[in-house]
């Protein structure tokens, strides 16, 4: 699987961190950026990271900010993309297997790297359910597509 991480300044060890343990499970990694600590706008990242997955380069994201939010926000302004925030186990497997969200936001000031690494491990190996699920996520796509 191809994933692509992205981050802001106030994430950037956040995602070099992640970006390392995905190597290390033998993942496929594209990295958006930013590539230091300095000022950035996180909605330029995210714009960067769901255009691969948008043109199919990549399959799945990882967007770090400060708490996450910023980036979730962005990444959903993107046609075909479903972003959620996860902090916690139920969110990130919900996001999952009810909304089969291609992006998972983080906040490097919510959480801990050991503990991002563990929701996101548990984020892809969850697949979406399908079920009564998939007539939502069908509505949802309805949606962007109009508004487009």
């Amino acid at each position: 699987m191809r994933i692509v991480v992205g981050c802001d300044e106030a994430a950037f060890h956040l995602k070099e961190t992640v970006k390392q343990h995905l190597i290390e499970k033998g993942y496929d990694i594209t990295d958006v950026g930013v590539y230091n600590t300095d000022p950035s706008l996180y909605p330029d990242t995210a714009e960067k990271l769901c255009k691969e997955i948008i043109e199919k380069r990549c399959e799945k994201g990882v967007l770090m900010c400060g708490t996450g939010i910023g980036m979730a926000i962005t990444a959903n302004k993107m046609p075909g993309i479903r972003a959620a925030v996860g902090h916690d186990l139920f969110s990130i497997e919900r996001s999952r297997k009810s909304n089969d969200c291609q992006v998972l936001c983080m906040g490097a000031r919510i959480i801990a790297p050991q503990y991002a690494l563990m929701l996101l491990d548990h984020w892809l190996e969850c697949d979406f359910a399908g079920g009564g699920s998939t007539a939502k996520v069908e509505r949802i796509k309805e949606i962007d597509w109009q508004y487009r």
